[in-house]
C-alpha cells in the first residue's frame, strides 16, 4: 500500500495545518485565511480533475496549467496573482514541513496587473456628500462619525466597523487601528471627525454602550457590518446626487489624493494608508499627475 500523501489529504489535513500555521506563526488576517482557503480547495479540485495521483506529483507545469486555467476562464489578473501567492506559500510550507522536496510554485512570475486609476471625490463632491447627513438621532450622528472617520483617517472599511470605543483618543485626536495582518497603526483624526464622533457617543443612548466596546453599533447593539456601511453611504451619495459610483474605498482614495494634491509626501501618506509597500501607494501619484497635466492642456497656450 502506498504512503505517498494523496491530494486528498492536501485539500484536508495539508490545507488545515498550513492554514493554522499561517494564524499561529504569521499572524494572518481572517480574510487571508478564509481566501487562501478557497484558492487552495479550487487548485486541489482542478487537479483531481486532471487525476493527478499525489502531491508529490506536482510539478512546475502542473502549476502552470491551472494558471492557464484560471485565464481562460477570464479570472481577473489580481486573483491570478493572489492564487500563485497562495500556491508560493502553500509549497514553502510543505517544503519546510519535508512533504514534497521542491516548490513547484516558486520560479513562476506573477501576471503584470494592469494599472487602474483610484475613483475618488473632489473636494465640492466630499462637502456635498457629507452635508447630506443632517438629523438629531444617534443614528444619523452616527453615520456621520462613521464617513468623517473614513474621509479623515483614509481608513478601511474592515477597519472602521472594527473600531472599540478604546482606539478613540479624542484628546490628542489619534485613532488606532487594526489593519492587514492584525497590524497595529495610529492615525490622526481631523477635528471634524472628532467632533463627530463626541456628538455620537454623547448621543448614543446608555443602554447601548453598556457591555459593549465596539465603537460604531447598530440598533441591534452589534457591531456594524461592512455590508451595513456600505448601503449607509449608498443612501447618502443618492441623497447628494453624486453621479459617480461610490464605495468606502472611495473616500480611501479621496484621503490619499487630496492629502498629495496638498504637498503631503508620498512616504506619509503610505503610513497613513498602512500600505506594506511604497508601490501599492504610488498610484496615486499617477491620478494628481493626470489632474496637473489635465490643468496645463486646458490653460497653457502652447499646450
Amino acid at each position: 500500500m502506498s504512503t505517498t500523501p494523496q491530494m486528498e489529504c492536501a485539500s484536508d489535513a495539508h490545507i488545515e495545518n498550513f492554514l493554522a500555521f499561517l494564524e499561529v506563526e504569521k499572524n494572518a488576517s481572517i480574510h487571508t485565511i478564509k481566501n487562501y482557503r478557497i484558492d487552495l480547495r479550487e487548485f486541489c479540485g482542478f487537479l483531481n480533475h486532471e487525476v493527478t495521483p499525489d502531491i508529490s506529483q506536482i510539478n512546475y507545469l502542473s502549476v502552470r496549467r491551472f494558471l492557464a486555467h484560471l485565464k481562460e476562464n477570464h479570472y481577473l489578473k489580481s486573483s491570478i496573482s493572489r492564487k500563485l501567492a497562495c500556491l508560493k506559500s502553500f509549497f514553502k510550507y510543505l517544503t519546510r514541513e519535508h512533504v514534497v522536496e521542491t516548490n513547484p510554485a516558486g520560479g513562476i512570475s506573477s501576471p503584470k496587473r494592469d494599472k487602474k486609476l483610484p475613483s475618488f471625490l473632489d473636494e465640492k463632491e466630499i462637502e456635498r456628500l457629507l452635508e447630506s447627513i443632517h438629523g438629531d438621532s444617534w443614528k444619523i450622528k452616527r453615520d456621520r462619525a462613521m464617513m468623517e472617520t473614513l474621509y479623515s483617517a483614509g481608513v478601511r472599511v474592515s477597519e472602521l466597523v472594527g473600531l472599540n470605543v478604546d482606539d478613540v483618543d479624542l484628546l490628542s485626536g489619534l485613532v488606532k487601528v487594526r489593519g492587514k495582518g492584525k497590524k497595529e497603526r495610529l492615525v490622526p483624526l481631523g477635528s471634524y471627525a472628532s467632533n463627530a464622533i463626541k456628538d455620537y457617543l454623547e448621543a448614543l443612548p446608555a443602554d447601548l454602550i453598556n457591555g459593549s466596546h465596539a465603537l460604531f453599533l447598530n440598533r441591534s447593539r452589534t457591531r456594524m457590518t461592512d455590508r451595513s456601511v456600505r448601503r449607509m453611504i449608498l443612501k447618502y451619495a443618492k441623497r447628494a446626487a453624486l453621479k459617480k459610483g461610490i464605495s468606502p474605498h472611495t473616500l480611501r482614495h479621496t484621503f490619499a489624493t487630496h492629502l498629495l494634491d496638498r504637498g503631503a509626501d508620498l512616504r506619509s501618506v503610505q503610513e497613513l494608508l498602512g500600505h506594506a509597500h511604497l508601490s501599492t501607494t504610488q498610484i496615486y501619484t499617477h491620478v494628481t499627475s493626470k489632474r496637473l497635466k489635465d490643468a496645463y492642456q486646458a490653460a497653457h497656450p502652447r499646450a
